[in-house]
């Protein structure tokens, strides 16, 4: 329900505003936080829609004090009693009126000529009416400081539970109770303020409260400030923490102040435990990655520090044996994935003499294919893992994001490796800060990168052969006298729980785990990632005729792009290519290499593209600007023929005389420029100068009709 000169407030933007009346089905309302304000009208059915869905909130009447005469000054009390004549003469008696919209202006000044009230002073009496309260001292002057501040006030209602203690003046304050308005208050700033990543503290969402819903607006310096009402209207904070514990939701507070992630992470209950999820050795591997916490040097160069590498491990969960290993610096990537999924199908003795360590089978038995693998979702989505799935038939479980603990065995694994690395080995990081003056743990590094992987077998040897404390036995382990080692219960698993384990080919894993993409045949040659590609088969069967500009799949290595290879229909074999002349100088590269020259040339490319835009446009000037000159000295010619036949017809002799003056512009003569001097010519009896003229010999005839003739014989008439 809401009733009149009741105040409310909007959760969206703190706005608060009073109900001045109710009208059929409408309600007028003022904004109570302006220094002026008329009424709005709204539908009543409107304002208890936003009440009952939370944008509207029931709050106290920040104007509703018990302020005795004996506290107001002569001046307030005078200055009241006046403002109340005007209103109860002026105001009161044309109300409706003033509430309508539609005439208010006019009647505004109506009431101004009647009063002698200036037009402002009209306005202003009516907003303080309406804003605090409709009642004779809400039109006091200066009302938000007025009502003696810090004093003791009486309010109607005892206050309930424990008191308030003494303030400094030695005065009692009974403060106020908590109902149902001001719970809703607090439930709407925790929802607000507390779940949000903001990571605000109940303290600061306390004083949120008293600022939105118990102090006093006004502006200063164009700025809205807040004063804080005394302490016998607000709650305490202790009110507001008894009331944050019976309304606390620790799973919603940690999802909302932190995220869902972390709640599953570190605050779910864990009521189960995850071999009950298998029934024997390879139902289940998990595989994860860490990176590990130590630096290594080059191989190359001992001084050389190459940072931290990253470790892969895949165990078993029935029997928490390791079953494979990859310790490089791939990763965390599909590629370093793929290289502990080869490992585990690898026969472990012969991995192991690798690097220096010799083993026999029994005391590292795995090289076994899992029935279901728990991974990350970053290193087993997508196109990469599907020939494990339809090829291998093996079932991929992908966790949550950051959700680390459902292979919470694995990572236990790599815990336990990573505090041993520690005590042991130099370049381990001992602590995630260094304080000034510690020694850089870096310039420790010691191991390089086949040293530390021989470190790490050693250490799955050891995990293999250990203990696993709190293992959930079954009682038929107990019976047979099993000690639950890793080794033990792999062993035990395969003869009394038989499990899901599978072997399969080496080259065959590695066929369906490596990268898929698909390539191009052309004339050119079998084209993937812009390198170029031949085979004896292609050649064989004429590919490159028959089939251009077909696609298939080929499977490749991003490490290694001398060969790719195309797998075969039964997914038992392989074509291999190898790459042509035209591209060999990229089979040393990586793929990222080679995508990275790729980009350049296009983004050089595009780089210049933008300069021959600006080119053409200059071209395109100049042309128009020959052509309007040709165009305007053709208007200016003074020779201009009689008819278009006369045009034509000349079109022959036109070119002969083009042709023969371009000649003469044209031809070649080598030999030194010379200066011509005059010979003179004297008269061998007089002695006198001669004057010689020389005559041009005119042009045969016959010989343009001879040349005309062969012109046209040869088709040179133009």
């Amino acid at each position: 329900m809401i009733f009149i000169n009741q105040v409310l407030q909007y959760t969206a933007d703190s706005q608060r505003i009073r109900i001045i009346e109710i009208e059929e089905s409408y309600a007028y309302i003022v904004n109570i936080d302006t220094t002026s304000a008329m009424p709005k009208k709204e539908l009543y059915t409107h304002l208890e829609l936003e009440l009952n869905q939370g944008q509207l909130l029931m709050v106290a009447d920040p104007f509703a004090k018990a302020i005795p005469d004996s506290e107001l000054t002569a001046v307030q009390k005078s200055k009241r009693d006046e403002d109340w004549e005007m209103v109860e003469n002026y105001l009161l008696p044309n109300m409706n009126e003033l509430l309508k919209k539609k005439g208010r202006e006019a009647k505004i000044v109506e009431i101004s000529v009647q009063s002698g009230l200036g037009k402002t002073k009209v306005k202003k009496l009516l907003s303080r009416y309406w804003q605090r309260g409709m009642n004779k001292n809400a039109v006091l002057p200066d009302y938000a400081n007025s009502g003696g501040r810090g004093k003791t006030k009486k309010l109607s209602d005892e206050k309930i539970g424990r008191p308030r203690r003494v303030t400094l003046n030695g005065e009692y304050r009974s403060g106020i109770n908590i109902t149902d308005e001001i719970k809703t208050q607090f439930e709407h700033a925790i929802n607000k303020y507390y779940r949000k990543a903001n990571n605000y503290s109940l303290r600061d969402v306390y004083s949120f409260i008293l600022r939105d819903f118990y102090s006093d607006r006004y502006k200063e310096n164009g700025e809205i400030q807040y004063r804080i009402w005394e302490s016998n209207r607000i709650p305490s904070y202790h009110q507001f923490y008894y009331w944050f514990k019976k309304l606390e939701d620790p799973k919603k507070d940690i999802e909302f102040r932190k995220s869902a992630k972390e709640y599953e992470l570190k605050h779910r209950p864990i009521l189960s435990n995850s071999k009950i999820e298998t029934n024997g050795p390879g139902t289940r591997f998990q595989i994860d990655a860490t990176i590990a916490d130590i630096y290594l040097v080059s191989s190359f160069d001992v001084n050389r520090i190459i940072g931290r590498p990253v470790v892969y491990a895949v165990v078993d969960v029935y029997s928490r044996i390791i079953t494979g290993v990859y310790v490089g610096l791939e990763g965390p990537s599909w590629l370093g994935a793929m290289m502990a999924l080869d490992n585990m199908v690898a026969e472990k003795v012969a991995f192991c003499k690798q690097y220096g360590i010799d083993i026999t089978e029994e005391q590292w038995p795995t090289y076994h294919l899992p029935e279901i693998i728990i991974a990350d979702r970053g290193e087993f989505e997508g196109y990469a893992v599907e020939g494990i799935i339809n090829n291998l038939n093996i079932k991929i479980e992908n966790t949550t994001a950051y959700r680390g603990d459902l292979k919470g065995i694995v990572e236990c694994k790599f815990r336990t490796i990573n505090g041993k690395v520690k005590q042991k080995a130099p370049g381990a990081i001992q602590k995630e800060y260094r304080e000034r003056g510690d020694r850089d743990y870096r310039l420790d590094a010691t191991l390089d990168l086949k040293e530390f992987t021989t470190l790490i077998i050693t250490l799955v040897l050891q995990h293999n052969h250990k203990v696993i404390d709190k293992y959930p036995m079954e009682k038929e382990m107990i019976t047979d006298g099993i000690v639950p080692t890793p080794i033990n219960l792999w062993n035990w698993g395969i003869q009394n729980r038989k499990g899901r384990l599978r072997t399969v080919d080496r080259d065959i894993l590695r066929l369906n785990v490596l990268p898929r993409g698909r390539a191009t045949i052309s004339r050119a040659g079998i084209k993937f990632k812009n390198l170029l590609y031949g085979s004896k088969r292609a050649i064989e069967e004429q590919w490159y005729a028959k089939l251009k500009n077909k696609s298939i799949d080929i499977v490749y290595d991003p490490r290694h792009l001398e060969k790719i290879y195309i797998p075969n229909n039964n997914g038992m074999g392989y074509e291999t290519c190898i790459l042509l002349e035209p591209s060999q100088q990229y089979k040393l590269d990586f793929l990222e290499d080679v995508v990275f020259q790729q980009q350049l040339r296009n983004e050089l490319e595009e780089e210049e593209r933008a300069k021959q835009v600006q080119l053409t446009i200059n071209a395109d000037v100049m042309m128009e600007q020959i052509i309007k000159a040709a165009e305007k000295k053709k208007k200016q010619a003074r020779h201009q023929p009689r008819s278009k036949k006369e045009k034509l017809d000349a079109i022959r002799d036109n070119k002969a005389s083009e042709k023969a003056a371009n000649r003469e512009e044209e031809k070649f003569d080598l030999s030194p420029i010379v200066v011509e001097q005059t010979a003179e010519i004297v008269d061998f009896k007089s002695h006198t100068k001669v004057e010689q003229q020389l005559e041009k010999k005119p042009s045969s005839r016959l010989m343009e009709k001879l040349k005309r003739k062969r012109d046209e014989q040869f088709g040179k008439d133009e």
